[in-house]
């Protein structure tokens, strides 16, 4: 596969035994994609992260590939930069917000985020006005993580009616609902972690659905995981982080050039983000 990407992108014909020696040349080229200036504000940020297994000091260990999409004013996308860690934690997602600072970015109206503890603070502390937003994706995974197989469509389709709720007192209405019946019951641990996040998963109810269906099936990030893993998973493990790096930045690349404009619902949504953000989103269409 990288041979492929070789040959698409570079026009290089290599053999397989020298593609470690060919491909040190991307690492220059992933230092420079991953250090390039970035747009002053960018409407939507989704953050999301993939495990993939890397050999380091003879053991092969599990590390965490982050992943920042940015959506530009326009509603284009772009693939704001690529992390690779083995321990998350508050240090960390602050670095990560320092350097997009650091690369241009001064203004994040909406992040993205799938749950992890410390992220919201860390984007809070370097971009202050952002709203944070919980990937409800990634707490719906969560929550059926909780529920026996043979309850998990009937615990979603309880749980639908809390994100497709009219605003943010309905959802909140029908949350306790849900706790205080019979799934809710069953498996406390869904309500618990539901509430634990509750201040930012409120910003999602302030969008109407046309919106909504943007930052809840976050399709784009999606789309591009399922191509990371489908090349993740071709080879087991990786021998070094240089070696993941260059595989995930050639197949990142790839994706990046077959993207087209954003959604159709990107018309709605500049409208909205117009009102609710003001000369913050006015600054993101002037870019």
């Amino acid at each position: 596969e990288i041979v492929g990407h070789l040959g698409e992108l570079y026009g290089i014909e290599v053999s397989p035994d020298l593609i470690s020696a060919v491909t040190d040349a991307v690492l220059e080229e992933v230092a420079a994609w991953q250090a390039r200036p970035l747009e002053p504000v960018y409407p939507i940020v989704f953050f999301d992260a993939l495990r993939i297994k890397v050999r380091d000091e003879g053991l092969v260990r599990n590390k965490a590939v982050h992943i920042a999409l940015g959506v530009r004013g326009d509603g284009s996308k772009e693939i704001l930069g690529l992390w690779l860690e083995q321990n998350e934690g508050a240090k960390f997602w602050l670095r990560v917000m320092n350097e997009l600072r650091n690369r241009g970015v001064e203004d994040v109206l909406l992040a993205v985020v799938d749950g992890l503890k410390g992220f919201p603070d860390a984007i809070r502390a370097v971009f202050p006005e952002a709203l944070v937003q919980t990937c409800i994706v990634h707490l719906l995974r969560h929550s059926l993580d909780f529920v026996s197989y043979k309850d998990r469509k009937l615990v979603a389709a309880a749980l639908k009616d809390i994100y497709r709720a009219l605003d943010a007192a309905a959802g909140e209405a029908v949350l306790a609902a849900f706790e205080a019946g019979e799934w809710g019951q069953k498996y406390p641990a869904i309500a618990q972690s539901w509430r634990r996040t509750w201040s930012e998963v409120v910003p999602f109810y302030a969008f109407p659905g046309e919106v909504r269906r943007i930052l809840y099936t976050t399709n784009a990030i999606e789309a591009l995981n399922a191509t990371l893993r489908r090349a993740v998973r071709a080879r087991g493990h990786f021998p070094t982080d240089e070696a993941a790096l260059k595989l995930l930045y050639l197949v990142l690349n790839r994706s990046e050039r077959a993207w087209k404009m954003g959604p159709r619902e990107w018309v709605m949504a500049k409208a909205q983000f117009a009102v609710i953000f003001g000369e913050r989103f006015t600054r993101a269409m002037a870019a």
